[in-house]
């Protein structure tokens, strides 16, 4: 019979293996020494030893499920149970206990951490539903669009809730895109609707622009270009690809009037230039007519200097006011020396002034002689009196010898 201190083989060939519950059979040797027998069945609990420690590594430092760890454990305790090998079963058998601990330990690790994540992602995915609400409001069309779109990518990187949570979660998360995407298209439809407008509007104004680009009525024909721009802009802008044509068509129609009128107007300042030259010489000769001396020798001058300056034509604008006022200085001094000239030479005036001189005369002289006897009397006031009406004659006596004399005495 051969033992060791966790087997025996007794000589009927029968393996025994020492356990705390006592000896159990292993196994039977027939084929050589009970010592090969021993070893031969320790090499099958050296087996269960390294199973046991690689199933140990695995749960330590994989992610083995605890459902597969189990089943490998019991796997291993069945082989353990069953005593076929010659060793310390018992610390086989601890060996699995305490990994069954460690299974459960590390279960109930994810199951929290699950659970942790788990409210970890419906936070997050509540935080992405409100942001999607708010954005499904807003009508920054091109950044909030963008923003939704990430919040997708986000969404889809989150792990899943519970089925119904998910689902009511991406629900309200889907509306929201929706409601966005949905005035998205109205608002761009309004707008392709404006633009569309806006086209046909420029289009017409065109038209028009076109058609009065070879007008030669330049005042109003400006004008009526100042009002075709101010509708241009108040038509709003069309679609983009057509917007540049549509604005060079027109500024090509306006540049055709302008340029036209631009070269008129140039040959027209240069005609202009020259009558203000030729005004300038004929007002210098006309002032040379100051001062009247002769009335019956100055108009007929004057009158033919008029004739050639009515043949002269338009001058320049910033001047017309300062050259005509010349000419009409010249006219009023004729004028002013023709109507002296008149009053000189009426003898129905000078009679009129002649006796309106007489008739004043007599009055101051009759005023004088009144007051001077009042003040003789002592009659202070009454003599006052008469002298500021005396005062009053006297004046409009004078003013009427002052008129005399421009009859001649």
């Amino acid at each position: 019979m051969s033992s060791d201190p966790w087997g025996r083989v007794d000589e009927t060939g029968t393996v025994y293996v020492r356990t705390a519950d006592g000896e159990k059979v292993a196994g039977s040797w027939q084929a050589g020494s009970p010592e090969e027998a021993l070893a031969y069945f320790e090499r099958k609990y050296a087996g269960l030893d390294v199973e046991i420690g690689l199933l140990e590594r695995r749960v330590r430092t994989t992610d083995l499920s605890a459902k597969d760890a189990m089943e490998a454990i019991g796997h291993l305790r069945e082989q353990v149970a069953a005593a076929h090998a010659v060793g310390d079963l018992d610390a086989l058998g601890k060996r699995l206990d305490k990994l069954v601990g460690t299974v459960e330990q590390r279960r109930e690790e994810r199951k929290a951490a699950k659970a942790k994540e788990a409210a970890e992602a419906r936070q997050a995915k509540e935080s992405l539903v409100a942001e999607a609400e708010e954005l499904g409001a807003s009508d920054q069309w091109r950044s909030a669009g963008e923003r939704l779109r990430s919040l997708v990518d986000t969404w889809k990187g989150l792990p899943r809730l519970d089925r119904k949570t998910d689902d009511e979660l991406w629900q309200r998360f889907s509306q929201a895109r929706s409601a966005f995407s949905k005035r998205r298209k109205a608002h761009f439809a309004a707008l392709d609707a404006q633009r569309e407008e806006a086209r046909r509007r420029k289009e017409k104004l065109i038209t028009e622009a076109e058609a009065l680009s070879g007008s030669t009525d330049w005042a109003p024909t400006a004008a009526r270009y100042r009002d075709l721009m101010q509708d241009w802009k108040a038509a709003g802008r069309a679609q983009r690809e057509v917007e540049e044509d549509l604005w060079s068509r027109f500024r090509a129609a306006q540049d055709v009037f302008f340029q036209a009128r631009g070269e008129v107007f140039a040959e027209r300042d240069a005609e202009q230039r020259d009558n203000l030259a030729r005004k300038e010489e004929l007002a210098t000769e006309a002032e040379k007519l100051l001062p009247i001396t002769n009335v019956k020798t100055a108009r007929p001058a004057l009158r033919s200097i008029a004739e050639r300056w009515e043949a002269v034509g338009h001058v320049p604008r910033d001047d017309r006011a300062a050259i005509e006022g010349r000419m009409a200085a010249v006219e009023r001094a004729v004028q002013e020396a023709e109507e002296a000239e008149w009053r000189r030479s009426n003898p129905e005036a000078r009679a009129r002034a002649a006796g309106l001189t007489g008739q004043l005369q007599e009055a101051v002289d009759k005023l004088r002689t009144q007051a001077d006897k009042a003040r003789a009397a002592g009659h202070t006031a009454k003599a006052e009196k008469l002298e500021k009406e005396l005062a009053g004659r006297q004046a409009l006596l004078d003013q009427a010898l002052k008129g005399l004399q421009e009859f001649g005495g």
